[in-house]
């Protein structure tokens, strides 16, 4: 599985991860043993959130995760209601409960609310400084927001950007991708196949596309999206998968390696829009 640096952590993280976004629905024995099978396949970057099954999806991940703490790199979020001073302290604790976990690798703000930014990230560092979390982040936030924290926590404290980003998805790349690359900071692709029922058929010319890169490379389409997905150094995706074959399918696209030429096929064939902010080929 490929790592990529993982913001201002200097941690190199796997850059195909494991969502876990209605988990919850899964079948639960099938579910913790589809994230083991990940975490074996190299898939240690696992997200969740408080908001997530009302904390069932961490209660989930605490049981799969048992005896492996150290080989996973755990992200959680705080909801915006809950993030004041006080009750984001409060939230990242019965967060660390159900998880069974003294410790988060990234506890992030899941959208912007109501609470002053200012008081969540005196939390996030309290949090940080007694051991809490080792990093912390934001989620959904766009330009102006990360700039906005940035001017309250001062260069190098924000870790990351948890965004949507699919091939259908891609306005991060006009300002919000730039962006956190000239600050350092990982950007997080959730949803990377879209919503369901969304990936491009392979009847649509991009979903032909996608199938004649994959023809050439013995893989899935799947596998080719997530892999575009996460071209650039500074680029994470996390696919849910609550099956073994699903999370097996999601890993091989870790070990896919493009070409130039095949990277700018999907870019024609899923392009930005006239807006277009041109970013180099890495």
């Amino acid at each position: 599985m490929e790592r990529h640096r993982f913001g201002s952590t200097n941690r190199d993280v796997a850059a195909i991860g494991q969502g876990t976004w209605y988990l919850e629905r899964a079948d639960r024995a099938e579910a913790i043993a589809a994230l083991q099978h990940g975490i074996d396949l190299g898939m240690s970057h696992i997200d969740t959130a408080e908001m997530y099954g009302s904390g069932e999806a961490e209660r989930i991940i605490g049981e799969a995760i048992v005896g492996r703490r150290d080989e996973v790199f755990l992200v959680s979020k705080v909801l915006p209601q809950n993030a004041s001073l006080s009750a984001t302290v409060a939230a990242c604790e019965r967060s660390l409960a159900r998880l069974g976990t003294d410790r988060l690798d990234c506890y992030l703000l899941h959208w912007r609310g109501g609470h002053p930014l200012e008081d969540t990230i005196a939390a996030f560092e309290r949090l940080q400084r007694a051991g809490k979390i080792l990093s912390w982040g934001v989620s959904n936030f766009d330009a102006s927001d990360l700039e906005e924290a940035r001017a309250i926590a001062g260069d190098g404290r924000i870790a990351c950007n948890q965004v949507l980003y699919h091939l259908k998805e891609r306005s991060i790349e006009h300002a919000v991708l730039p962006w956190c690359e000239k600050h350092g900071v990982a950007v997080v692709g959730y949803s990377p196949f879209g919503h369901a029922g969304s990936f491009p058929g392979a009847r649509t010319s991009g979903g032909r596309v996608l199938a004649e890169i994959a023809a050439a490379h013995d893989a899935t389409p799947r596998q080719v999206a997530l892999r575009f997905l996460v071209r650039r150094p500074s680029l994470f995706a996390i696919p849910k998968a609550s099956s073994a074959e699903h999370v097996a399918e999601n890993a091989g696209a870790g070990d896919l390696r493009l070409s130039r030429q095949e990277l700018a096929m999907i870019d024609e064939a899923f392009p930005l829009d006239s807006r277009r902010r041109e970013l180099p080929v890495l």
